[in-house]
């Protein structure tokens, strides 16, 4: 451990963050780095707790107490080596992850938890500053050929485990760019995408070779695909949002999430999109449906257009400021979360579902009807019923729609190759996560359904184990799950 008494001496502080009126004028990220000398006091509060929870909060099993109290000592090379053990991309996670390893540890039982995430992303670019994160080109090649179908998270640390295992790997996107959400659905101002850009040049450096504008399944077929490798792993995502089939629905000025965000990515990028082709929020009066991370990113993003007005509503109640009795620790904390879009302003509304949109002439979208629910269990199943009484009207220019995803688009590979799915419409694997379909491999969202960048980079390592040992008849590659 840190420091013997340090969980009693020290407080946690919130992570250094850019003031708001600052920070809305620009897409720069929002966070700082901790000085060191309070990242150090910080890193002092891990506790000895005997059995740390954290690495059971953590789907990739990271090695929490042990960096923290490298941190402490400043022994900071050996933290890198420890992070990098269990995580690929520790500066992913620690911009983007909701660190599900705080939510366990042991000091939240009484005590505001250990700041483990602002930990990660302090080592990691400390890292990077030092120049400590050289290329790790395999020392000998297996002369296997492995496809990687899926350049988000998932698919870049299975296709960097497979490299390193000495596989030649060769990940195909179908979007122009790498890197799939990472690169067009996550804002500017939550991760820049400098950061994953150094993260391909290191893997394109270790031998990892990219194509872009590869759509799998039409140009080219699996077929094809699969007559040039030994073994593919699809890393495809969750690419089918969910919709919101009310009367209206067909106006214009209602648009998924993604399709909001991928626009203002791709301008971030320095793409020339016309102003006809944009979707902007400037002088509108907005409402996002949806109170999730997706939702949170599209609020952002609509104060930085210099919206009108926001509002952003969610289906369900909202949490308790601390952990109910029915929500005990160490399971994952359902309390109310400020992100740093809902500081900046915008209006939250809790237990609205809406009815109906309504539009002008010109077949704009111009308000909405909603009604306030109540939640009830029928049968164990949550179910939202209308409160009498409680019907309004919301005007509104924009609305996006950010209610998360249904599960992997069927059209490609899956019908394709025929995929078996579960009973949720995802793809099916076994215990060494192969499709039903031998040499076809699975990770990420794609067969565990819309889920957190930790869990993805997870399966990501996961899957090429079960790669590797396919190919070779065993792996040394670690796997979490």
């Amino acid at each position: 451990m840190g420091k013997t008494t340090g969980f009693l001496e020290f407080k946690r502080t919130k992570a250094p963050a850019r003031p708001v009126d600052e920070r809305v004028r620009d897409w720069h990220e929002v966070y700082g780095l901790y000085p060191v000398d309070e990242l150090g006091k910080q890193a002092g509060r891990c506790m000895d707790c005997g059995v740390p929870f954290c690495h059971q909060g953590c789907p990739l099993g990271n090695l929490i107490p042990d960096w923290n109290d490298l941190v402490y000592k400043n022994r900071w090379h050996e933290a890198i080596e420890r992070l990098h053990a269990t995580n690929n991309f520790p500066d992913f996670t620690g911009r983007l992850c909701p660190a599900p390893c705080e939510g366990s540890c042991v000091l939240g039982i009484n005590d505001e938890p250990v700041t483990i995430k602002a930990v990660e992303l302090s080592i990691i670019e400390h890292a990077f500053e030092q120049r400590w994160l050289a290329a790790e080109p395999p020392a000998v090649r297996t002369g296997k050929r492995v496809a990687v179908v899926g350049s988000g998270p998932a698919g870049l640390a299975a296709a960097q485990q497979l490299n390193r295992a000495g596989h030649w790997v060769i990940v195909f996107e179908r979007s122009d760019r790498i890197g799939g959400l990472l690169r067009y659905g996550i804002p500017e101002f939550k991760m820049e995408k400098r950061v994953l850009q150094r993260r391909l040049e290191q893997m394109e450096k270790e031998g990892v070779v990219f194509q872009p504008n590869a759509d799998v399944g039409s140009s080219p077929t699996v077929a094809e695909l699969g007559r040039e490798v030994d073994a593919i792993v699809l890393a495809c995502g969750a690419g089918s949002p969910r919709d919101l089939g009310i009367p209206g629905r067909e106006f214009h000025g209602i648009h998924f999430a993604m399709e909001y965000l991928t626009l203002q990515n791709r301008r971030c990028e320095g793409d020339p999109i016309p102003d006809d082709a944009f979707i902007t929020a400037a002088g509108k009066r907005v409402v996002i449906i949806g109170g999730g991370d997706t939702g949170a990113d599209c609020l952002g993003t609509v104060h930085r257009h210099g919206a009108a007005s926001v509002h952003q509503f969610e289906l369900l109640p909202r949490p308790p400021d601390t952990r109910a009795s029915s929500n005990p620790w160490p399971g994952w904390p359902n309390v109310f979360r400020v992100s740093a879009a809902h500081e900046e302003g915008g209006e939250r509304w809790y237990q609205v579902s809406t009815q109906r949109f309504l539009g002008d002439e010109g077949g704009h979208v111009r308000a909405l009807e909603g009604v306030k629910v109540e939640v009830v269990r029928d049968g164990g199943r949550l179910d939202f019923r209308p409160i009498p009484g409680s019907d309004f009207r919301l005007e509104c220019d924009l609305v996006l729609l950010a209610m998360g995803f249904l599960g992997p688009e069927k059209k490609g590979p899956i019908d394709e190759l025929g995929l078996r799915l579960t009973e949720r419409g995802t793809v099916w694997r076994d215990e060494h996560w192969m499709t039903s379909v031998p040499g076809v491999f699975t990770c990420g969202d794609m067969q565990r359904g819309q889920s957190l960048i930790v869990w993805a980079i997870a399966e990501g390592r996961s899957a090429a184990r079960g790669a590797d040992a396919y190919l070779m008849g065993t792996s040394d590659l670690p796997a979490p799950l």
